[in-house]
């Protein structure tokens, strides 16, 4: 079909933040309500530009379903029907890392047809959307360091040759050793070098800047004389409160997920069943009246988020908080002779 190509004219006309090629350099576990993987993706643009996106699988699939809407052979809208690229399906059964990585040469053959195609399929929204770096992108740091592309090569905006730079507040270290990088993604300096630090790419590397260069380098080579802001904590906190003959403890879960977040019931179960080690276990919320609510299904999860919305809480901490009984205890739902319903019954 004519329109699966896209002419040098079309290229031309292009603007310079559109995506013209992206690849899979890995693959990383997130923890959430449940694990997940993420594929961590380098994008190029016309202009030149490279930046590193985080994209989940459903991600993909929503991607797909929208264009296959807009643009698919069943599409109404004939001007721009084309064939698209092909998706593999979701996979419900095998380990997840597994699932992950025999995804990773497909979907970069997705990508790569997806981006060949011309101008008006480059400029729709939701390819744009895809593709774009957020600023949740932007905070994120590659596990593999191999693999990492500093995120910030632009030196020209945090450059100490620029008028007005405070060369006194900015961040900034002195070189104890030379250090010669391996590859071009790493910073090179000599014994006694001033360099400037944009960030921290885990508790052993920094990315920094010096005599114009911009790279990565090991935090055993220098002498911090300024340390970097501190960065906010990504990680946030399911606060648990556990029931059992008539004691309560508190626990704290980690998860990355934002705090408006809404988890699914079989994800939660899975959490907490890690979390205490037991599968006989009831997840319940005290509602506004100071009673515990058991939750059944997701439906029961979203009315106790929506309620949640509406409490006070800390700052990196849900607002709403699980009450994790025994699977066969009903005592606890008894006002009347649950003493521990009692203990707890400031909390929402």
């Amino acid at each position: 079909m004519s329109q699966q190509l896209r002419g040098e004219s079309d290229f031309d006309q292009l603007p310079d933040d559109v995506p013209v090629s992206a690849n899979i350099a890995d693959i990383e576990e997130k923890r959430g309500f449940s694990s997940y993987y993420v594929f961590v993706i380098e994008v190029k643009t016309r202009g030149g530009g490279r930046y590193m996106i985080f994209r989940r699988y459903s991600q993909f699939y929503n991607l797909h379903a929208k264009l296959e809407e807009r643009y698919g052979s069943e599409s109404r809208n004939s001007r721009f029907c084309c064939l698209l690229p092909v998706l593999p399906g979701k996979v419900y059964v095998g380990a997840k890392r597994e699932i992950a990585d025999s995804r990773i040469p497909v979907l970069n053959a997705y990508m790569k047809k997806l981006l060949s195609f011309p101008a008006w399929l480059l400029l729709d929204e939701d390819v744009r959307l895809f593709f774009y770096q957020s600023e949740f992108d932007s905070q994120q740091v590659p596990q593999g360091l191999r693999r990492l592309r500093p995120r910030t090569r632009r030196v020209k905006s945090v450059s100490p040759q620029e008028p007005g730079f405070d060369r006194l507040a900015a961040p900034r270290a002195e070189a104890l050793f030379d250090f010669t990088g391996s590859t071009k993604l790493e910073l090179s300096f000599k014994k006694g070098d001033l360099i400037y630090l944009l960030s921290r790419v885990n508790k052993d590397w920094f990315e920094g800047t010096v005599r114009d260069a911009t790279g990565i380098f090991p935090s055993a080579f220098v002498d911090i004389i300024k340390e970097l802001p501190q960065e906010e904590d990504t990680i946030n906190w399911l606060r648990c409160y556990y029931h059992d003959d008539n004691v309560s403890s508190i626990r704290d879960i980690s998860v990355e997920e934002d705090l408006s977040s809404t988890p699914l019931f079989q994800d939660l179960m899975e959490l907490i069943s890690r979390a205490f080690a037991r599968d006989d276990i009831a997840l319940n919320y005290r509602d506004a009246e100071g009673d515990l609510i058991r939750l059944l299904s997701d439906e029961d999860v979203v009315l106790m988020v929506k309620q949640g919305r509406s409490w006070p809480f800390e700052k990196h901490i849900f607002p709403w908080k699980l009450h994790v009984t025994q699977q066969d205890d009903y005592s606890v739902y008894d006002p009347a002779g649950a003493g521990i319903a009692a203990q707890t019954a400031t909390e929402p």
